[in-house]
């Protein structure tokens, strides 16, 4: 089959993780760059390794995990969900009871994260099947009103526990990325301190990084496996007819609570792993805010997608950070003097005496870098939607089959 990649002689090799060479030869060249970004030994990408975006990078791959949670859910099985942020807190505060110190009015168990990280995601796994009845009782726009109630329920849940939570404003400490067999003061793997791994010096950042992108790969492994299997075709019979597919013998109320289960499982561990890496986390921070920025991963990178939902979660993420670092761009570009330093002085106010659309101060006119960000959100999810529905990894086909079929244009 030589020069016939797209030929598929089984159904096996149809439904494979990476069926031709070039898959495989590309993932290889993409994991090998991704686990080699703190090193620094890569010409053009060295800006990436540096501390500041390694925060980022891990931002983006507990995102990831999250969304790819929702797009079993949104995207698979075709069930409106934006009560995520709700799923994320339980299992953030029950990775915090399960793994926190008693301290100070709060109160926990101090047990190593073998046991809190999963059952941070079973916990809301529970939850998830407890919700999804609902799901087959409305549809679409009830549901998601329902969803939606679930993060103000647990808004104020979060806000009173407080021998859990800390309470609203204060919050608490969580268990810290480090493995121990049980409670034993040195751990077995320290991921939030600096120091050698394999005779090599990683920084405290660096070290979190790994530890948070060989998870991620795990994850995006078993959201790609549930999407190819049985269980995915199911979700997907439902997203397109649910009631065809019920009358084809799919079990409807079956498979809405195992996505449910799925989706909150994915949503509890990065609950979980999102405080941990902070450190500290109100109860505020599990809002509707959040569950709208996993919207938009998903629509942005393309619903139903493993690779579309990896591509929105690192825009998503990163974007903000571009968006800072422009602005402090037209700053230092602002105080020169010509042409350009004009513009940027247009564009960016500094003081509440200037106008501008950006603004760096707390007064006066423009956007500040966080309502510009959500202005972004927003304009991006209503062009993906009107103009390219599959988001990133529509655009990433386009460019493919151009290049596949050049210089042909047919």
């Amino acid at each position: 089959m030589r020069g016939r990649p797209l030929l598929h002689t089984s159904y096996e090799s149809d439904s494979a993780l990476l069926p031709s060479t070039t898959k495989k030869v590309a993932m290889g060249v993409l994991l090998a760059v991704a686990f080699t970004l703190p090193l620094q030994l890569i010409p053009g990408l060295k800006w990436l390794g540096t501390n500041a975006w390694l925060v980022v990078l891990a931002t983006a791959l507990i995102y990831m995990i999250g969304a790819l949670g929702l797009n079993i859910l949104t995207g698979l099985a075709g069930q409106v969900s934006l009560g995520h942020a709700f799923f994320m807190g339980m299992g953030a505060y029950v990775a915090a009871y399960l793994g926190g110190a008693t301290d100070r009015g709060v109160i926990g168990l101090g047990l190593p994260m073998w046991v809190w990280l999963p059952a941070a995601g079973i916990a809301a796994a529970l939850v998830g099947v407890i919700v999804a009845p609902t799901a087959v009782r409305v549809r679409g726009l009830y549901l998601a009103f329902v969803t939606i109630a679930l993060v103000f329920i647990g808004d104020h849940i979060f806000r009173n526990v407080r021998s859990i939570s800390g309470g609203p404003g204060v919050g608490r400490r969580w268990p810290a990325l480090e493995l121990r067999l049980w409670k034993e003061e040195t751990p077995l793997l320290a991921i939030s301190t600096d120091g050698s791994w394999f005779g090599i010096e990683l920084s405290r950042q660096a070290r979190q990084y790994i530890f948070l992108l060989v998870l991620a790969i795990l994850f995006a492994l078993f959201h790609k496996n549930i999407a190819r299997s049985r269980l995915g075709r199911a979700f997907a019979a439902i997203r397109d007819r649910d009631i065809a597919a019920e009358v084809m013998g799919v079990d409807e109320v079956r498979y809405k609570t195992l996505a449910f289960a799925a989706s909150s499982f994915f949503a509890g561990v990065a609950g979980a792993l999102l405080a941990s890496f902070f450190g500290s986390r109100v109860p505020e921070a599990w809002d509707l805010l959040l569950s709208v920025s996993f919207i938009a991963i998903v629509l942005i990178g393309g619903a139903g997608t493993t690779a579309g939902t990896i591509m929105g979660s690192f825009f998503v993420v990163m974007v903000p950070q571009l968006v800072q670092n422009f602005s402090d761009w037209l700053a230092d570009l602002g105080e020169g003097s010509g042409p350009a330093s004009a513009i940027a002085r247009v564009v960016l106010s500094t003081g509440p005496t200037d106008f501008g659309l950006i603004t760096t101060s707390t007064v006066g006119p423009g956007l500040s870098v966080f309502q510009l960000n959500l202005l972004l959100y927003g304009l991006l999810i209503v062009l993906f939607l009107i103009f390219e529905p599959l988001g990133l990894y529509g655009i990433w086909l386009r460019v493919r089959n151009y290049w596949k079929g050049w210089p042909f244009s047919y």
